[in-house]
């Protein structure tokens, strides 16, 4: 009994203590827990995802790798804020300091009549040429220059620089931008130094031509240059057409059009009518009423009913003028029916000449002959001294002082208007490059050479405005390609079709499977890039095809890298891509059967295609009901409409919806022209 006691007092002691050591463990564990959870808290919520936090007894230890001392510092303090500072124990580490990166260098610079605007970041200094013992300040630099282009003008300068070294190629991209600014006076310039962006806007057709191909010259090769300049839409004064059908065949004179819808009508009459080949018919804005295609084809129809003759339309002037010879009967039934179906707006005057005899018209006559050297004589009779002093001065203006001899003597019993007929002959003939103008009593004929393809259209529309309605004249205008600046620079219709007549002669071949060119294609891939170095800047697409043989995923990505092959090696011919795309078509586009060897190799093939907008989805619609129409009504629906193929007359519109902008309704009829009586 007594020896149990004490046992019994030793295991009540020994429990006692186990059950207070559990009792101490626990609170300990929760309040680590609790601080750990308390400082965990205050750091995420301050953004430092970076540290981790352990705790140990009461000491807080903080371990992670601070981006930098600054954050290392926040951290502790703000733990420090949690628990007592001499319980945390900081094990953090600070990130090693990075090199700061150097921004992205561009400037944007615009230029208009009212001024020019630069803004952007540039390096601080830039080295222009390698052997300067110092670099240059480049906003120095560029501000000597916009402000040696803008001259007068005021210049807005918002530059900024930054003390970074200029990327590779900077100054190349930088000099070609400031000479682009200089030859566009209306323009947006956006330069870095891997790319140059360029939107400006032309006077002309003609001179976006022209503005590209300098712009093509200066381009540093390798950079991406990337140009759009856009050319508004003529007015046309007077908005003129003019249709021949003689012994030398049909054709347009002149030919002006106010919507595209219009134009292909016009043209397809023509063609109808017996044109040949491709015609010019500019698109342009003066037209004098929304039914001009339609008062144009009636008034063709009516030169075709006669067996030849010519029609004139000035502006809303109507000039109609048959063959010598020609049946009354038949004269009289078809200008009733012309009369009939021109719009009311229109006037028309028409004239049936007699047959000719076998006298002489008569001696009045004058004479301007223009030399291909640019020397003008002037023969024949004039009205009196003040005309000759009139005609004199006005062909030294236009042809240069030294340049006229004249010869003329004079005649007070010329016919009326040949004051007008002459003055009209010299401005007409000074749009060729040599050729003769004789204006008699009954005609102003015009022969001679020209280098621009819209000379002959000019030289109509410059004789009906200024002779007026009702008056004859004749015009034989021959293009010479030798003559026109811009003949040698092919459109890109031109190229794409070069190239795949290049492929077509010698195919690009690859080893079997692989997009790797064989080598002896090295002679096509020479051909090309010789082709495509002589060609404006333009969006292409390369096109790589195969045939069917193996999975369709493996033919199309085979297909792919073979595209992009050819747009590589053409890069390192030195061929500007940057507005080429490289796309696979696989077997899906065949051209030939893939049931046989020859059918196969004809599918594995290289083509290169123009790319351009698709046509709005209504127009197609607008010429499906309308190509209906015809047929409902028998006519014939031809495949392709002739298209205005020259790019110097105006711009092309091919892709312009928009409607005619002429009065819809007649507010008051034209009133007639005067007669000529000085």
């Amino acid at each position: 009994m007594r020896l149990r006691t004490p046992l019994l007092t030793t295991a009540a002691f020994v429990g006692g203590g186990v059950v207070s050591i559990v009792i101490a463990w626990t609170a300990a564990m929760l309040i680590e827990n609790r601080t750990e959870a308390a400082v965990r808290s205050q750091l995420l919520t301050a953004g430092m995802t970076w540290t981790h936090v352990r705790t140990t007894g009461l000491q807080v230890r903080l371990s992670g790798e601070a981006p930098n001392e600054a954050a290392r510092f926040r951290a502790v303090n703000l733990v420090g804020a949690v628990v007592d500072a001499s319980r945390v124990r900081d094990r953090m580490t600070v990130a090693p300091v990075r090199a700061i990166e150097a921004p992205r260098f561009s400037v944007e610079m615009l230029r208009n009549t009212d001024g020019l605007s630069v803004i952007g970041l540039l390096p601080a200094s830039v080295r222009l040429n390698p052997a300067d013992p110092e670099p240059d300040a480049a906003d120095q630099l560029l501000r000597d220059e916009v402000s040696a282009i803008a001259g007068d003008l005021p210049v807005s300068d918002m530059l900024e620089t930054a003390a970074f070294p200029a990327p590779d190629r900077w100054s190349e991209a930088l000099t070609f931008g400031t000479e682009a600014l200089k030859l566009l006076p209306r323009s947006k310039i956006s330069v870095a130094a891997d790319r140059v962006a360029i939107t400006a806007i032309s006077d002309s057709d003609a001179q976006k031509r022209r503005l590209e191909t300098e712009l093509a010259k200066i381009k540093p090769a390798g950079l991406e240059v990337v140009v759009e300049i856009s050319a508004p839409r003529p007015v046309l004064t007077p908005f003129t057409l003019r249709f021949i059908k003689d012994a030398e065949g049909a054709r347009f004179d002149a030919c002006s059009a106010d919507t595209d819808r219009a134009r292909d009508r016009i043209l397809r009459a023509g063609t109808a009518a017996g044109v040949q080949g491709t015609s010019i018919c500019t698109v342009g804005l003066g037209v004098p009423t929304p039914s001009w295609a339609e008062a144009v084809e009636a008034g063709i129809k009516a030169v075709e009913a006669l067996g030849g003759g010519s029609i004139t339309f000035s502006d809303a002037d109507v000039t109609l003028l048959a063959e010598p010879g020609a049946s009354q009967a038949t004269f009289d039934q078809v200008v009733g029916e012309l009369q009939t179906a021109l719009p009311a707006v229109f006037s028309l005057k028409s004239t049936l000449p007699p047959k000719p005899d076998a006298k002489a018209q008569g001696p009045a006559e004058f004479t301007a002959t223009l030399s291909p050297e640019g020397r003008v004589q002037l023969r024949g009779r004039l009205t009196d001294a003040l005309l000759k002093s009139a005609v004199d001065s006005y062909a030294k203006a236009r042809f240069g002082a030294d340049q006229v001899y004249t010869a003329t003597r004079f005649d007070e019993d010329l016919p009326d208007g040949w004051p007008v007929r002459v003055l009209a002959g010299l401005e007409a003939l000074a749009e060729l490059h040599d050729g003769r103008l004789t204006v008699r009593a009954d005609m102003v004929e015009l022969t001679g050479v020209s280098g621009n393809q819209g000379s002959r259209a000019r030289v109509s529309q410059i004789l009906s405005g200024k002779l007026g309605q009702g008056q004859s004249f004749r015009v034989s205008v021959r293009y010479d390609e030798a003559l026109d600046p811009f003949a040698a620079l092919p459109s890109p219709q031109e190229c794409a079709a070069s190239l795949n007549k290049a492929v077509a002669t010698s195919k690009i071949n690859f080893a079997p499977g692989s997009a790797e060119i064989d080598g002896p294609t090295g002679e096509t891939m020479d051909a090309l890039a010789k082709i495509l170095q002589g060609c404006p800047v333009m969006k292409l697409e390369i096109a790589g095809h195969t045939d069917a043989q193996g999975s369709t995923e493996g033919n199309l990505a085979l297909s792919q890298a073979r595209a992009e092959a050819v747009l590589l090696a053409l890069q390192g011919r030195r061929v500007d891509i940057s507005g080429m795309v490289a796309k696979g078509y696989g077997e899906g586009l065949p051209i030939a059967d893939n049931g046989t060897e020859e059918g196969r190799e004809a599918n594995r093939r290289i083509e290169f295609t123009l790319l351009e907008p698709a046509a709005p989805a209504e127009v197609v619609e607008e010429d499906q009901v309308e190509a209906t129409a015809r047929a409902a009504e028998g006519e014939a629906t031809p495949d392709s409409a002739p298209a205005a193929s020259s790019e110097e007359d105006g711009p092309d519109f091919s892709r312009d919806t928009s409607p005619s902008i002429a009065p819809k309704e007649i507010t008051s009829r034209p009133k007639p022209r005067p007669e000529q009586t000085n």
